[in-house]
């Protein structure tokens, strides 16, 4: 199986493929993302990739970025007509990928990257980009194809980060319950705690029995149902369900 990085750097591709084939008036069209045309999920994934990049930097040199540096890049972007945006992006992008590919391997011994309270190692700091890129990328992919779905490849790196980002990601209905979901492709399994407080996604060690309660879905439909994007149209009708539709209300998007 291919690491992380050759992973993102596949996806990139996959993005500028899209990207590069599109009209001018096309870079205007309405994403998947309800309150973003696709120059907007380009200009999030460019501006992105300028601020993850110049973090590496700091990270390796063990140099704290400047103060403002993120609302700087993110004014910059905010002023580029639609073609900027959409060029740049596939420029920053690839920009990252060249960077993360130039870490010595005593630099990723020894990776550890500031987000928020978070350190990350370099394995789930690529993860989590990855995650980001493929499911933005799926946000314009899937209104150019309606059949689209997350890169194979992709998906099982992002099962790995999807307990922490359910945990943000997530919104309680407020009836406690644990729902038992078994995937396929690869076969995992989670159990998703629901309190009033939140949520929890815990892998667990094997699946179980189904019961009515339960829910299966292929792992590529559980990513998307967590962040948002597994609304029936896009959906396989085997794997429909009550319990699946309730959960997508605890699930709005990221």
């Amino acid at each position: 199986m291919a690491d992380r990085l050759e992973t993102l750097e596949s996806s990139t591709s996959r993005l500028a493929s899209l990207v590069q084939g599109l009209a001018p008036e096309q870079l205007n069209d309405q994403s998947y993302a309800t309150k973003w045309r696709f120059t907007d999920v380009l200009s999030h994934l460019g501006s992105g990739a300028i601020i993850v990049r110049r973090g590496v930097d700091a990270t390796v040199s063990v140099d704290a970025m400047e103060d403002g540096f993120n609302q700087e890049v993110w004014d910059e972007w905010n002023a580029k007509t639609p073609l900027a945006k959409a060029s740049d992006a596939l420029d920053a992008d690839s920009a990252l990928v060249d960077r993360l590919t130039a870490l010595s391997d005593d630099q990723r011994a020894a990776f550890q990257f500031l987000m928020g309270p978070m350190t990350l190692d370099v394995d789930r700091f690529m993860t989590l980009r990855l995650s980001e890129h493929v499911l933005h990328t799926w946000d314009i992919d899937v209104m150019l194809d309606p059949d689209a779905t997350l890169p194979a490849d992709a998906v099982p790196f992002v099962l790995d980060v999807l307990p922490m980002i359910a945990g943000f990601a997530g919104e309680s209905d407020g009836e406690e319950r644990v729902v038992t979901i078994n995937t396929t492709n690869p076969a995992r399994a989670f159990e998703l705690t629901i309190t009033p407080d939140g949520l929890v996604l815990t892998p667990s060690s094997e699946q179980t029995s189904s019961s009515p309660d339960d829910v299966e879905v292929s792992s590529e439909e559980l990513v998307r149902l967590i962040y948002g994007r597994l609304d029936p149209a896009h959906t396989s009708s085997s794997s429909e369900s009550p319990q699946l539709d309730r959960l997508r209300k605890l699930f709005p998007g990221l």
